[in-house]
């Protein structure tokens, strides 16, 4: 049986992930690697819980993609309260932050600079004088750039803002020992955090509804993770100067899946299994639609297939690949009732055959040029950031651009994304290419009668299809 068909089944059965409501946070949480922000901002993270709700959180930023050249760190002390349950997004909590202050180490003469001419240009009056200029650079310098004390803000210029604590889950998963000798498998507690707007003007008042790549506990984290114990030893004077890696080249070829349940803004839930051809630079892509956190009920799949232009280096985005991602074909399935409802009463010529949806049944939707209800246009072309990569056990792993927050389609260059989405990881090479569609059997239970009794779907997700919040990528 293919290693694609395994992961995905692997997947479904959500590989015993438990997830605690409220989450426990006591405790320090590290960047797994070298994570990339919308911009591209290049940078780790290592935060810290206590168990008094008081956080202190590093963040340390850099000029390039492998996180080896440090240019500022930021020192950030606050308190956060757990509240309830978030009803957007299912599984997270809610959570109040009060920032107490933040300080800022630079670096370099070139990072004090470049920060100083920022905060001069952006910021009001009280922030003016914050860098006199000439001032030389002094190794250790702690300046603050916000106090609750004195009511004092400069972090607006940095696009600095910490809602990412408003959103909160913890993960919890068993990793099975990779050494043949060891039987047994080792705790893993993953913390996911709220996302980053993809526009930086955004960024400062938006609320996160998704997350962005998680920290793992210092304690509990995945092995082998060199960067683990380099970040979280690192303090703001010490950045973490991560181990040296091998560029690789661009290898598309073959097909990749996705790793973990993946959420988005706007509260989506899915698994994604593409497979490239190489040698005709074609492509299709199985996304397959959910409506809880662990991916256990779905709502629709998507098949999408079309061709691929040639990569170029991203000028932008350092270590990626520009691409451009023509689909011409599509066909749909509906998973569950809620979904064939709506599709069923969506304008005639609109999306497939009016009224002719059913559960489990898959429908083309080209000769309609897509799906309206579901944010579907054909044919349509999507500018893409790919980049290739080994993990630590030298696994291929697959970066996609981040999708725009505001739900749109990256449909013009100046919309190319900077930062990237969860990794697919290989699970065919070129040569074991199959195109056979991976279907996942269509969900319902039989009432005492024998008719296919509704599984009842959380308000949200009603909520969300009412608001034809559904978007397709």
């Amino acid at each position: 049986e293919p290693r694609c068909r395994q992961q995905l089944r692997h997947l479904q059965d959500s590989a015993g992930i438990a997830a605690r409501l409220p989450p426990r946070l006591e405790g320090r949480w590290v960047s797994t690697g070298c994570e990339v922000r919308p911009g591209p901002e290049f940078l780790t993270r290592s935060y810290l819980f206590y168990t008094n709700r008081l956080f202190k959180a590093l963040q340390f930023y850099y000029w390039d993609p492998s996180c080896r050249d440090p240019s500022y760190s930021l020192v950030i002390k606050g308190k956060l309260r757990l509240r309830q349950a978030s009803w957007i997004t299912r599984g997270a909590t809610e959570a109040d932050y009060h920032l107490h202050k933040v300080g800022i180490v630079f670096h370099s003469q070139k990072a004090m600079r470049e920060v100083a001419s920022w905060i001069n240009q952006t910021s009001g009056e009280g922030c003016r004088g914050f860098l006199p200029p000439g001032r030389s650079w002094a190794p250790g310098a702690l300046y603050e750039v916000l106090s609750a004390k004195t009511e004092r803000d400069c972090t607006a210029a940095l696009g600095f803002a910490m809602h990412e604590l408003s959103l909160v889950r913890v993960e919890r998963h068993f990793q099975p020992l990779l050494q043949p000798q060891q039987s047994g498998s080792r705790l893993v507690e993953e913390l996911y955090l709220g996302d980053i707007h993809t526009d930086w003007g955004e960024r400062l008042h938006y609320r996160p509804t998704g997350y962005q790549r998680p920290l793992q506990s210092a304690l509990h984290h995945v092995h082998p993770c060199p960067a683990c114990g380099i970040i979280s030893r690192a303090d703001e004077h010490h950045p973490p100067i991560l181990p040296a890696r091998a560029a690789l080249p661009m290898q598309l070829s073959g097909s990749w899946v996705s790793t973990h349940c993946e959420v988005r803004p706007a509260v989506l839930f899915l698994t994604r299994y593409f497979t490239f051809h190489g040698n005709n630079h074609t492509w299709e892509g199985h996304y397959y639609h959910y409506s809880d956190p662990l991916c256990r009920q779905p709502t629709f799949t998507i098949y999408a297939s079309g061709h691929y232009s040639q990569g170029i280096p991203s000028s932008k985005v350092r270590g990626g690949t520009e691409l451009a991602f023509k689909v011409t074909q599509a066909r749909v399935t509906p998973m569950d009732q809620v979904t064939v409802v709506m599709l069923n009463s969506s304008e005639p010529g609109s999306c497939g055959l009016a009224g002719s949806w059913s559960a489990g049944v898959e429908q083309d939707i080209t000769p309609t040029n897509g799906c309206l209800a579901l944010g579907i246009k054909l044919p349509h072309t999507e500018y893409e950031l790919f980049k290739t990569e080994q993990d630590t056990q030298e696994r291929s792993l697959l970066y996609i651009g981040e999708r725009p927050t505001d739900g749109s389609s990256p449909d013009s260059p100046d919309k190319r994304p900077t930062s990237y989405q969860a990794p697919l990881i290989q699970c065919a090479a070129g040569s074991e290419e199959f195109s056979n569609y991976i279907s996942l059997k269509y969900v319902g239970r039989k009432d005492a009668n024998g008719i296919e009794a509704l599984k009842p779907l959380p308000v949200a997700f009603l909520l969300f299809i009412a608001l034809l919040f559904l978007r397709w990528d």
